[in-house]
């Protein structure tokens, strides 16, 4: 049965590194047998028709090592569970106001709470940390890049994961329900 899909990679076309042409990553999905397939800005964003791939995953890390030299940590999920990604956000109103002041970290596993605690005590000017178990929700009101906490979650957080400010997580969803199955 055909599903909605939602791809996220890490650390795509990031100061120049991981280098990834948007057209060529989306023939390539579609080489691999993906359908209806869009992507969002240059960071490794795609949502698709997943018609049935087996091993849709593994088979999408080995074309881009093949393809482009390297296979960055990726998040697949249906639509259904990208959309209670967001809405678990507790920070929804903030990022309705601004975007860039709420980040979403999707994970590959829950962080221990003890490492959360920690990072939490490091909060300063509003900033907050909250933990559910697809992702952590930032809410940094001064911006990512005067987030001590940002910086500190980036560096001690060692699960897989990649992480979307409000805007471009809204985005994604709303470009993968112009997908019709």
């Amino acid at each position: 049965m055909s599903k909605i899909k939602v791809l996220l990679l890490r650390g795509v076309n990031v100061s120049g590194a991981n280098r990834l042409p948007m057209p060529e990553f989306r023939q390539m999905l579609l080489e691999l047998g993906l359908e209806q397939i869009h992507t969002h800005i240059q960071s490794g964003n795609a949502v698709f028709v997943d018609p049935g791939v087996k091993d849709m995953q593994a088979k999408i890390s080995a074309a881009m090592v093949d393809r482009f030299g390297f296979a960055p940590t990726m998040f697949v999920m249906d639509l259904a569970d990208y959309d209670a990604v967001l809405a678990a956000n507790p920070y929804h109103k903030q990022g309705a106001a601004d975007g860039s002041k709420v980040h979403l970290y999707f994970l590959a596993k829950p962080v221990p709470a003890a490492e959360i605690m920690a990072l939490t005590a490091l909060a300063k000017d509003g900033e907050a940390l909250v933990q559910t178990p697809a992702a952590l929700y930032l809410l940094a009101p001064n911006g990512i890049g005067r987030s001590a906490l940002a910086a500190k979650l980036e560096q001690n957080i060692t699960a897989p994961k990649t992480a979307r400010n409000y805007t471009s997580a809204t985005a994604i969803a709303a470009l993968a329900r112009t997908i019709t199955l």
